[in-house]
C-alpha cells in the first residue's frame, strides 16, 4: 500500500483559498452579556469584560463580540427566532493571553438558560468548524445536489430545515490556528526559527494535547460567560473531531468538572494507527472492505445477485471476519485452491479483478481501488464519497494524478458559504483571513506523550469507554457513511465490538447508526433528515423527554 501519513488523510478534504475579510469598523456598537452565577468570575479573564477597548497586550487582534437576531422559515421544527453570536474568548496560561478562539454560537428566542447546549467541532487536524456549521447542524447550509452532487457557481446558502437548533443551542469552535482563531505569542521555537524566515506561528496549539486543554478550556470559559453550567450538554466531533469528542468524553468530566449527557462522533477516526495498512497488520484491509462493496454495488460492479445494501453489507462483513482475515493471516500457507475461492468471491463483493487480487495477496489499497473499479468507463470515485466519480485528465499514467472529486472539488463550496454567512448575514468583520482548512497545520500535528520511534498514536476508544464508566447517563452515539473509504464504517463497528460493554451500557448507552454518503454523508438530502431525526431523539432520550 502506498500509505499517506494518516493525519494528512484524515485532513477534511479541501485546500482553503481564503479571501481576506473587510476590516473592522470601531464604532460598531456591541452588547455584552453577563450572568449572576458566581461561576462567570471563572471567565471574567478570558471573555469581553476584560477585553481592552482598542488594541493592546490581550487583545493585539481587536477582536470584538457581534450579535444579531434572525428568523428561519417554517421547517419541521416551526418557525425558529435565534441569536447569532460570533465571538473569541482568550485563552490564558497564569493570567498571561496567549490565544482568541473565535467561536459562533446560536441561541433559540426567548432565551432558556435550561436547553441543551451542543460543541460542535471538525477535524482535519487544521479544520474550521465550518463543514459541520454549514454542511449539517447550523441554521444555515450550502447547497448542492440531492446526492451531495456539486452545482455550478456561485455557491448558495440556504435555511437549513435539518438544523439541531429546534432542540439544542449550538456553539461552533475553531481550533486555534483555523477559522478566525490565532495564537497570540511565539513558542521559543517559532522565534528562534524567525531569523531569516521571516515571522512564524506558535505551533503550541498543534499536539494532541495542547489541542484538547485549549477546548477543555473553551468550553469552561463559555459557560461561565453564558450562564449555561445547568444546561445539558452535548460535544459533536466529525472525522479527527470525533477522535477530540472521544478523547473529551473523559477530560471534561475528569479533568474540567463538565458532565456530558451525550457525545456525538460523526465519521470518526477513533484508532488512528488502524487506518492505515501494511503487509504485516490485518484491520485497515478488513475494516475498509464492506465500504467497497457498498460503492461496487453503488455503481453496478461485481456480482451481487440482486441484493440490496444492507444484505450485500451482511455478506461483507462476514467474509472480512472469516475468508479476508483467514486469507490476510496464512498468506502463502494457505492452499492455493483456497485462495483462488476466495479471490473469486471477493471479486463478486468489490468488482475487482480476482487476478488483481491474487496479484496483491488480497491487499487492495483505498487509492488502488478507487481507480480500478471504473477504469473501464475512465472515471476515478472519490476517497471521501465514493458514488462521486471524476473524469481520469490521464488514463495512460501509471498512477491517478487528477483531483479527486471531493477532496479538491467541495472546497469552494465551503469557502463561500462561511464566508457568505460570517461576513454577510451575521455582520462579522476583522481583519483576519477566515482559514478554512490547513494542511500545513496538518503536517506539524505532534503527539507531545510519544517519546519514543516504537510508541503508537494515542488511540481514543479507551477514553470514550473511561467515560461512559465514569458517567453511566451519558449517550454515546457513532455514525458514518457507507461510501467513505477515509473512516470507514466498519472501523467504528469492529473497535465497538471490542469495548466489552455490559449489555446495559450496550442498550442505555452506546447507539451506531450508519447512513448512505460519505466522509460528509450530510450532503446526501435523505441521509441529512435521517441524521437530524436520530440525533433529536438521542437528545430526547438524553434529557429525559422521550415521549
Amino acid at each position: 500500500m502506498r500509505a499517506a501519513p494518516i493525519l494528512y488523510r484524515l485532513a477534511s478534504a479541501f485546500l482553503l483559498l481564503s479571501p481576506s475579510a473587510s476590516s473592522f469598523d470601531p464604532s460598531r456598537p456591541r452588547s455584552i452579556r453577563r450572568t449572576n452565577l458566581a461561576m462567570a468570575e471563572d471567565a471574567k479573564a478570558g471573555e469581553d469584560p476584560s477585553k481592552p477597548a482598542a488594541a493592546g497586550a490581550d487583545n493585539p487582534f481587536n477582536t470584538k463580540k457581534f450579535e444579531s437576531e434572525h428568523t428561519m422559515g417554517v421547517g419541521d421544527d416551526g418557525a425558529l427566532q435565534y441569536k447569532a453570536v460570533a465571538d473569541w474568548i482568550t485563552l490564558r496560561k497564569i493570567n498571561r493571553a496567549v490565544a482568541e478562539m473565535f467561536h459562533t454560537a446560536y441561541f433559540l428566542q426567548p432565551g432558556d438558560a435550561s436547553r441543551p447546549i451542543t460543541f460542535v467541532i471538525n477535524g482535519g487536524p487544521g479544520a474550521a468548524s465550518a463543514y459541520m456549521h454549514m454542511g449539517a447542524v447550523g441554521p444555515r447550509r450550502v447547497k448542492l445536489g440531492e446526492h451531495g452532487t456539486l452545482p455550478p457557481p456561485p455557491t448558495q446558502v440556504v435555511d437549513n430545515d435539518e438544523t439541531w437548533l429546534g432542540f439544542t443551542d449550538l456553539v461552533f469552535i475553531d481550533p486555534i490556528g483555523t477559522g478566525f482563531s490565532r495564537a497570540l505569542d511565539q513558542s521559543k521555537k517559532a522565534k528562534e526559527d524567525e531569523e531569516g524566515t521571516g515571522p512564524q506561528e506558535n505551533p503550541e496549539f498543534w499536539d494532541i494535547d495542547r489541542d484538547l486543554d485549549s477546548l477543555g478550556e473553551f468550553i469552561r470559559r463559555f459557560l461561565s460567560a453564558h450562564g449555561r453550567w445547568g444546561s445539558p450538554i452535548f460535544i459533536a466531533g466529525e472525522s479527527y473531531g470525533g477522535y477530540r469528542v472521544a478523547k473529551l468524553a473523559r477530560r471534561l468530566q475528569f479533568g474540567h468538572g463538565v458532565g456530558l449527557n451525550g457525545v456525538i462522533l460523526i465519521s470518526p477516526a477513533i484508532e488512528v494507527d488502524a487506518l492505515t495498512g501494511n503487509d504485516y497488520d490485518l484491520t485497515y484491509w478488513l475494516e475498509t472492505l464492506p465500504a467497497y462493496a457498498a460503492t461496487a454495488l453503488h455503481h453496478n460492479k461485481g456480482n451481487h445477485g440482486g441484493k440490496e445494501l444492507e444484505a450485500v453489507l451482511r455478506d461483507a462483513e462476514a467474509f472480512a471476519r472469516d475468508d479476508l482475515s483467514r486469507w490476510l493471516a496464512m498468506g502463502d500457507a494457505l492452499d492455493p485452491a483456497e485462495v483462488g475461492r476466495i479471490a473469486a468471491r471477493m471479486s463478486d463483493l468489490i468488482g475487482i479483478n480476482a487476478g488483481l487480487l491474487q496479484r496483491a495477496n488480497g491487499r487492495i489499497d483505498s487509492t488502488t481501488f478507487v481507480r480500478e473499479l471504473l477504469r473501464d468507463e475512465r472515471k476515478q470515485c472519490g476517497l471521501y464519497d465514493t458514488s462521486l466519480t471524476t473524469v481520469d485528465p490521464f488514463p495512460d499514467r501509471p498512477t491517478y494524478q487528477g483531483p479527486d472529486p471531493t477532496f479538491a472539488a467541495i472546497d469552494r463550496y465551503y469557502t463561500g458559504a462561511i464566508h457568505q454567512h460570517l461576513l454577510g448575514t451575521l455582520g462579522v468583520e476583522s481583519d483576519l483571513d477566515y482559514r478554512l482548512l490547513r494542511l500545513d497545520i496538518n503536517g506539524k500535528w505532534k503527539d507531545g506523550r510519544r517519546k519514543h520511534v516504537f510508541e503508537k498514536t494515542q488511540g481514543a476508544m479507551d477514553d470514550l469507554r473511561y467515560g461512559m464508566s465514569l458517567n453511566e447517563h451519558m449517550k454515546v452515539f457513532v455514525c458514518h457513511g457507507y461510501y467513505d473509504l477515509v473512516t470507514p464504517y466498519f472501523h467504528s463497528e469492529r473497535l465497538v465490538g471490542l469495548m466489552k460493554l455490559t449489555e446495559e451500557q450496550k442498550e442505555r448507552q452506546m447507539r451506531t447508526r450508519h447512513y448512505k454518503g460519505g466522509h460528509m454523508f450530510y450532503s446526501w438530502d435523505a441521509s441529512r433528515r435521517a441524521f437530524r431525526d436520530d440525533i433529536k431523539q438521542l437528545y430526547a432520550e438524553a434529557t429525559g423527554s422521550a415521549e
